[in-house]
């Protein structure tokens, strides 16, 4: 969302152009291979992540401290965000060079308002719906992301063990897993319909009212 403000802020400059392509890239390369670039760079030519696994080979489970966890959880979860930034991005700046141009804010810019100013008060709380349902409606495409990147990092999760039930025809986990998926999209809409009353109080008003 931050990257989209700057771009719209910015239309057509260097910055903005930098943004788009950085944008247009990540939202057409596929999930396995940021994960392999992340892989390539971090693991094997800067040697500061673990190559792969949810723990360092050979330990024991209950010896695995948190902080070993979270070293292997980094370049997962880094492949797997990185998914929504190009879509929010793009979304936001298109919104924001639209709300900049609009009657509005063309009236506050002849009032001596700054582009900074007309962005506070006016383009955040515009801006700032369409960037959250984007990025709840983005949950599901973790669980089929998940899949790729845990191969790539032999990371043991929730992509895997659907892989593994599939190859096994194991309907019970394959229903849990589904009914959780399920679950975690609701609550991902769920929460995105509270923000909502939040950001803007005239959603709040409008329910309150009817």
């Amino acid at each position: 969302m931050i990257l989209g403000i700057l771009a719209g802020a910015k239309e057509g400059s260097l910055l903005d152009r930098i943004i788009r392509l950085y944008a247009y890239t990540l939202a057409s390369a596929p999930t396995f291979w940021i994960a392999l670039l992340l892989l390539t760079l971090f693991s094997v030519q800067l040697q500061v992540t673990p190559i792969c696994c949810a723990a360092p080979p050979g330990v024991l489970l209950q010896d695995v401290t948190i902080w070993q966890r979270l070293q292997h959880l980094v370049l997962p979860a880094l492949a797997l965000s990185l998914m929504g930034v190009a879509n929010i991005a793009l979304h936001t700046r298109e919104k924001l060079i639209e709300i900049l141009h609009s009657n509005y804010a063309l009236f506050a810019y002849a009032q001596g308002e700054t582009i900074t100013g007309v962005i506070w008060y006016h383009g955040l709380r515009n801006i700032a719906l369409p960037a959250i349902t984007l990025q709840f409606a983005s949950l599901s495409e973790l669980f089929g992301g998940s899949v790729l990147a845990e191969k790539v990092f032999d990371y043991p999760g929730l992509g895997n063990a659907t892989t593994q039930a599939a190859l096994r025809s194991d309907v019970p986990l394959l229903v849990g897993i589904v009914f959780f998926s399920a679950l975690f999209v609701f609550t991902g809409n769920l929460m995105a319909d509270l923000a909502y009353q939040v950001i803007d109080p005239r959603i709040r008003i409008g329910k309150s009212a009817s």
